[in-house]
């Protein structure tokens, strides 16, 4: 499939094509993405102004916009310069003004002749007891009062374009809609009661009032499951290519795992035992795995990938485990290792700090096959580092490993199966968005033994009370965190915000009671203040938000943020995740400070009232938006200009399974509905779908 197809040319024509849009438009428009009629096409009304005629303004509810036919009386200039320009005009039963400033008297005569009748529509307030109408949007003879529309849509505007503009061009590029195949699946189509394509963006386009307007309008949920649907292909396409690439099939006979459940004090969730069944069945199958992981905060994650990688090493293969950072990997590294004793298997370590002899050891001993497990960062992606052979790479994707660090992974081990795990609940909608290629398992319960965590809002005015709680606590051996914001972008004044509140700390605790983590140190002096605290040879730990990623200290049951309002709430649930590990009873103290905006006071009640983080995210994404909630910039989410993922989670589960299945019957899209796909496909401007298609 070389090209666009014919019928889609003219959407993807100049935008200049249009009537009403010379360079200077086209340039505004460009700065907001956009460069065809395509795109007028999908840059919906988002309101509707109802102009339909009336008798009179009488008895109407002011202020409101009303279309009338008037008669022209008498012209007031005005008295000085810069004053208001008054028409009197007559309706079928009252009088009223329109008014003007800055208006030239010869244009005003010859556009509202004494004595000619005019339809007007504008806006009509009171003003001293007179109703007037403000620089009406229309003026026109009765006999041209057709072009204004009994409904007006109302566009969302960029600097210097007006709704005259948007209008004059949507209709000029609506008649250049072509007639397109149906892509989607006609039953479904039938079920929603939605439009055909071409129907849709008339209707959209033309809203018969406010109701039309809504997202859940049936033409407007057409449009948006297009996008939906044609962003699903996309990731399944994917999805295909990558499960076509040779996978293994490794299947464990269940003996290494027998003996680490048969070693733990407790038995595994429901959950867990679910999600090591997807994983296991996964790993059997001759596709490669290609999976996703997401538990809160404490759902046992550790089990659960270990088990994992014990499969691929009963199956007679290796396991690799990837951190983000050193600290991580380590301390998976202490988490895994007790366990992998009980099952008779060597597990390693391999992260930059490994130089010289050590590192060439250790690089024979994987390409011997003699480590059965490799925990490790980054390095493990270095060219040297080869495995005998590697089934399961789990990638802990703590921040944003991307699609493409996925790929090389799983480069490795020819076909082997990739397991990424999350520790940041995601809501469905924007899982599906950004993982949509990958199937999912979700880890929604605790372990037992998990305590709650107490949280309580306390205001900066009270610092003195909370220092003096800490005494006590330190002086019974308990250990906290105390974690201060990042004020500003720069990182000096980070610095100095966790400096001073160290200093103030120490000298109210005593000296070596108080460490102190911050973004500014060298890597080797973090590590030595974080295994300090760790040791339990300091009791508070002062931090910038360094500490959210994975620590384990089960000793540790305080938790302070400071400020904690100007922190995100997946952000400030994480922080509180770091306690509550141990035997102790946690809590978490949110300091903020007053007065709290809005948005503030709803993040901290909602971390007050819930610990489930599936709850926060969603009242998270639908108080911050999609994009704001992963960053749009890094997070590879596409920007939607008519769905609304926050809202609109039943769509993209729909689209999800539509595009999979579409493409389980008809792989090659060659079908008729196959073919309307593709067209679908160059519509929303998914070129590199297309490409995937003709690799397929």
């Amino acid at each position: 499939m070389s090209g666009r197809p014919e019928q889609l040319f003219p959407l993807f024509a100049e935008v200049e094509t249009l009537p009403g849009i010379g360079p200077k438009t086209a340039r505004l428009l460009e700065s907001v993405d956009v460069t065809a009629p395509r795109d007028l096409l999908y840059s919906l009304p988002y309101s509707v102004v109802d102009r339909r005629r009336r008798d009179s303004i009488r008895g109407a509810d002011l202020p409101a916009t009303m279309t009338v036919e008037v008669t022209v009386g008498a012209h007031r200039p005005p008295a000085s310069r810069g004053g208001a320009y008054r028409i009197l005009v007559e309706d079928a039963q009252s009088d009223f003004q329109l008014v003007f400033f800055h208006a030239r008297a010869s244009y005003l005569t010859r556009i509202l002749p004494v004595g000619a009748r005019r339809i007007v529509s504008g806006r009509v307030e009171l003003f001293d007891g007179m109703a007037q109408m403000v620089h009406p949007d229309h003026v026109l003879p009765p006999a041209e009062a057709a072009e204004i529309p009994d409904f007006e849509p109302v566009y969302h505007l960029t600097q210097g374009v007006t709704q005259k503009t948007m209008f004059k061009a949507t209709r000029a590029a609506l008649e250049r809609l072509p007639e397109l195949g149906e892509w989607i699946d006609l039953a479904q189509l039938g079920r929603e009661g939605w439009p055909g394509w071409g129907a849709a963006m008339r209707a959209a386009h033309a809203p018969q009032g406010k109701v039309e307007t809504a997202a859940e309008a049936p033409a407007r949920a057409r449009l948006a499951y297009d996008e939906l649907m044609a962003h699903q292909l996309t990731l399944a396409l994917a999805r295909r290519r990558e499960r076509k690439a040779r996978g293994i099939s490794s299947r464990g006979t269940g003996v290494l795992r027998d003996r680490v459940l048969a070693a733990l004090p407790y038995s595994p969730t429901g959950a867990q035992t679910r999600a090591l069944a997807e994983i296991a069945g996964d790993m059997a199958a001759p596709e490669r795995m290609n999976r996703l992981l997401q538990g809160d905060v404490g759902a046992g994650k550790t089990l659960v990938a270990l088990l994992a990688l014990l499969v691929a090493v009963e199956a007679g293969g290796q396991g690799v485990m990837m951190a983000p950072t050193e600290i991580l990997a380590r301390q998976h590294l202490d988490g895994l290792r007790p366990l992998a004793e009980h099952a008779g298997i060597t597990l390693d370590i391999l992260t930059g700090r490994d130089k010289g002899a050590e590192r060439q050891a250790k690089l024979a001993a994987l390409a011997a096959g003699e480590i059965q497990i490799l925990v490790g960062t980054h390095a493990v992606f270095q060219p040297d580092v080869a495995f005998a052979d590697l089934r399961l790479a789990i990638v802990d994707e703590q921040h944003r490993f991307g699609v493409r660090q996925r790929l090389e992974l799983a480069e490795k081990g020819r076909g082997a199966d990739v397991l990424v795990m999350t520790a940041t609940p995601i809501p469905r909608s924007l899982a599906l968005a950004q993982y949509g290629d990958m199937d999912v398992s979700v880890l929604d319960e605790k372990p037992p033994g998990r305590k709650p965590v107490k949280t309580a809002l306390v205001g900066t005015g009270r610092m003195d009370e909370v220092v003096n709680h800490l005494r006590r606590a330190v002086g019974e051996g308990r250990q906290c965190y105390w974690v201060c914001p990042l004020v500003d972008e720069s990182e000096l004044s980070d610095l100095t915000a966790a400096e001073d509140r160290f200093r103030h700390l120490r000298a109210a605790l005593g000296d070596g009671v108080v460490g102190l983590v911050h973004g500014q140190m060298p890597p080797a002096d973090k590590d030595a203040a974080m295994a300090a605290f760790q040791r339990g040879e300091t009791k508070v730990l002062v931090a910038t938000t360094v500490i959210e990623v994975g620590v384990d200290v089960p000793n540790a049951s305080i938790m302070v943020i400071e400020r904690a309002e100007i922190f995100g709430l997946a952000q400030l649930h994480q922080l509180r995740g770091r306690v509550g590990r141990g035997a102790a009873e946690s809590t978490c103290l949110l300091m903020f400070r007053a007065p709290l905006s809005e948005g503030g006071r709803r993040r901290l009640e909602t971390l007050r009232e819930t610990e489930d983080g599936f709850r926060i995210a969603e009242t998270d994404l639908a108080m911050r938006g999609a994009g704001d909630l992963i960053g749009t910039a890094q997070s590879g989410l596409p920007r939607f200009r008519i769905a609304d993922l926050e809202r609109q989670t039943g769509l993209m589960q729909a689209a999800q399974s539509d595009a999979r299945a579409l493409l389980a019957r008809d792989p090659a899209l060659e079908s008729a509905r196959g073919r309307a796909a593709r067209v679908l496909l160059w519509l929303m401007r998914q070129d590199r779908a297309i490409r995937l298609i003709s690799v397929g």
